[in-house]
């Protein structure tokens, strides 16, 4: 069935925004004071950012399910026709779907916000509420920084690329397993943004919400997980387009 470029906005806007719900959720479930996830570690917010993908996905079909600028700006770099049944890349949709992206991510940044409204009141380190938000370095290196968002960003967009490419018809579960395994492998030097919506959105989310206590959004990092995926994404659209038939 062909979609509309109005029906992929929309379903671009929720499955982005399904997306950060459930991600920055179970950052902020492991992460934030007295909640019942608290100090459930790394796996827990790999495992948690898998799943929130699945449901990603499945909540942006019409759209063909992009949800990441990176996966548009790769899609369009490996030569395809559409971006989605119905809907041509062009430069005007390319914008429309990351507009689309954008929003979706800093509303579901601000619905995770309500939804621990009362843990963010508790006395967290500023630090540690804007990671529910947004990704930074465990070192501070933007060069390497950069380098490992789109080492990671680039895995992620080859195989997406790739599954459209093979037989085995488990869609969104291959997606969820991929960032789960990405998040676990690659994840640890800078939290593993991948997806400069995921990250751009909610740090915009985290810079106007009345949020207690919540010092900087670190603006002075916040290009490194827009540039490095982009790059990543561009690079595994070109190669994807020469090496995937």
């Amino acid at each position: 069935m062909d979609y509309t470029i109005g029906d992929a906005f929309w379903s671009e806007a929720i499955g982005t925004g399904t997306l950060i719900l459930l991600g920055a959720g179970v950052v902020a479930n492991a992460i934030l004071p007295r909640t019942k996830g608290f100090g459930g570690g790394w796996l827990l917010i790999n495992f948690g950012w898998g799943l929130a993908v699945f449901a990603g996905v499945y909540a942006s079909y019409k759209s063909g399910a992009h949800i990441n600028p990176a996966v548009t700006l790769g899609i369009w770099a490996s030569g395809a026709d559409e971006f989605a049944e119905g809907i041509p890349v062009t430069a005007l949709n390319g914008v429309l779907y990351v507009t689309a992206q954008m929003l979706g991510a800093a509303v579901g940044a601000a619905l995770a916000y309500l939804a621990y409204k009362k843990h963010f009141d508790e006395d967290a380190e500023p630090a540690t509420k804007l990671a529910v938000f947004s990704t930074g370095p465990e070192l501070r290196s933007p060069v390497w920084n950069v380098l490992t968002e789109a080492v990671a960003t680039f895995v992620l967009v080859f195989i997406v690329l790739a599954f459209a490419k093979t037989p085995a018809d488990i869609g969104p579960l291959a997606v969820a397993l991929l960032v789960v395994g990405i998040g676990a492998s690659l994840g640890g030097p800078t939290g593993y943004a991948i997806n400069p919506a995921r990250d751009l959105g909610p740090r915009i989310a985290h810079a106007l919400l009345p949020i207690r206590g919540k010092g900087s959004s670190d603006w002075g990092y916040a290009w490194v997980p827009i540039v490095g995926p982009l790059v990543g994404g561009a690079l595994a659209g070109l190669a994807a387009g020469a090496y995937i038939s």
